[in-house]
């Protein structure tokens, strides 16, 4: 069983890797806040049915105000992430929004005053340093879908601070619900203000299916069953891999291209979400369940 649910894991990375060349081929057609709304909106359909069946009673008032939150939070960061990928490479925007894991405890520390772990100050140079290498190619410059994806970066650490202390409290189905129909809602309504109709072609569409149903619906399902047969060390290595799926995915379907001073950049941060992984498991503040968020 602990095989088979590592297996799942390295699965559920290969499809939230691949939803990165699926946002780069709709960001492509201009598609950004019509293109979420539509995919939250599939997703939050995809979860109602559940929801329904384990909740019994009315959500408390409460929970609707850290619901819109959640969604708000999550409608900013999901559209910094799409539009980021408008203009940059889907390898890029899978490395640099891997930067949230180690951005949380930054957010701890600004927002709750929790106390940042040594190792931690080291992770943020370490992924400052990669993330310059890997937009700039070493060259005092930075692409503008890089700095989105570094805001966005922030605000989806943002995300998973704000379920980690208050999603708790309440059905975990009907709280994903929620927030996921708030991220669509807002979505929708900025893409109807500001964005002409998106061509229903068949790509489009296509990514849309996928980022819904797979990358939202399938894998969290299968990252929820996984880590009941898995330790949480095994889990956090095998998800952090989405960022190496996004970047070989990126090379093998839309022909993109990394240098080896860009290469360097990816290894840097990729072992600072290691090493901020490996402080958490060590201190055990934020549980495994907090550690891929919102896809």
């Amino acid at each position: 069983m602990r095989l088979r649910a590592d297996v799942t894991l390295l699965f559920v990375a290969a499809i939230w890797g691949a939803a990165f060349v699926a946002q780069r081929v709709a960001g492509q057609m201009g598609s950004i806040y019509l293109f979420n709304g539509v995919r939250y909106l599939l997703a939050a359909l995809v979860v109602l049915p559940f929801a329904l069946r384990n909740t019994t009673s009315a959500p408390p008032p409460s929970q609707y105000r850290w619901m819109i939150l959640a969604g708000a939070t999550l409608f900013i960061a999901s559209a910094l992430q799409q539009a980021g990928v408008v203009y940059t490479t889907a390898g890029n925007a899978g490395f640099i929004t891997s930067l949230y894991v180690v951005l949380v405890p930054v957010v701890l520390f600004l927002g709750w005053r929790e106390r940042i772990h040594w190792l931690s100050v080291v992770a943020v140079a370490m992924a400052v340093i990669g993330a310059f290498l890997l937009s700039s190619g070493g060259h005092f410059e930075a692409r503008f879908g890089d700095l989105l994806e570094l805001i966005g970066a922030l605000f989806w650490a943002f995300h998973v601070v704000l379920l980690g202390k208050f999603a708790p409290r309440y059905d975990a189905m009907s709280f994903s619900v929620g927030q996921l129909t708030v991220c669509s809602v807002l979505n929708l309504g900025v893409g109807i203000a500001v964005e002409n109709m998106p061509p229903w072609d068949w790509s489009w569409l296509g990514a849309v299916a996928y980022t819904a149903f797979f990358s939202l619906g399938l894998g969290y399902t299968l990252q929820v069953w996984a880590q009941r047969h898995t330790p949480p060390m095994d889990a956090a290595l095998i998800l952090s891999l989405e960022a190496v799926f996004a970047v070989w995915l990126g090379w093998a379907i839309l022909g993109e291209r990394l240098t080896a001073i860009q290469i360097v950049g990816c290894a840097l941060i990729f072992s600072a979400v290691l090493l901020s992984q490996f402080k958490e498991w060590t201190s055990a503040k934020i549980s495994s369940s907090h550690l891929v968020e919102g896809r």
